[in-house]
């Protein structure tokens, strides 16, 4: 077992959790925001879950606050939201930091072993379109930035935010790791 997959984390419900729960699976952790410009991604995700779902595909959902006070909800508004809104079935966990001084050791983690995201470069200059400054130190640069863990426990890859749950490079990774046996 990896060391990402003893990190303790928190299902919406408050209840405990790890990714160890997901042992032997793909799994897709995102953070995710229910006021964003990407939040229509939630029907991607959820679409992608559903189809993938029997193959080993785990979507996992980590609320963050962290971009311009975009995940403002409590654990309970959240997961409201993505039921009624979305028609959310895959994992949700509790709201978490997944960057700055209060970064959860998840996200700490994840960006440590890859902090490159496929389709990056395009997102960063989009983000100053709007002012906005985009890191380049391996920080999650925004809501929705998307991390491929394989059924061994290991970071495979990494994506920009508006990479969606469509996008060839994600599917065909997806693929690529459902392929391979736990």
């Amino acid at each position: 077992m990896t060391q990402l997959q003893n990190i303790p984390v928190k299902k919406i419900d408050g209840t405990d959790a790890r990714l160890a729960d997901y042992r032997g699976k793909v799994m897709l952790v995102v953070n995710v925001a229910s006021k964003c410009g990407l939040t229509p991604q939630y029907a991607g995700l959820e679409k992608l879950y559903q189809g993938r779902q029997a193959q080993g595909l785990e979507v996992l959902g980590f609320p963050a606050n962290n971009f311009m006070g975009q995940e403002p909800g409590s654990d309970a508004e959240i997961k409201d939201f993505c039921s009624t809104t979305y028609d959310v079935h895959f994992p949700l966990f509790s709201k978490i930091s997944v960057k700055g001084v209060d970064q959860h050791p998840l996200y700490a983690a994840l960006t440590g072993v890859q902090p490159k995201a496929v389709g990056a470069e395009p997102f960063r200059e989009n983000m100053k379109r709007y002012g906005i400054d985009a890191p380049d130190n391996g920080e999650v640069m925004w809501n929705f930035e998307k991390f491929l863990v394989g059924r061994n426990g290991e970071v495979v890859g990494r994506f920009a935010p508006d990479v969606t749950a469509e996008d060839p490079r994600l599917v065909a990774a997806i693929e690529a790791e459902l392929a391979k046996k736990a």
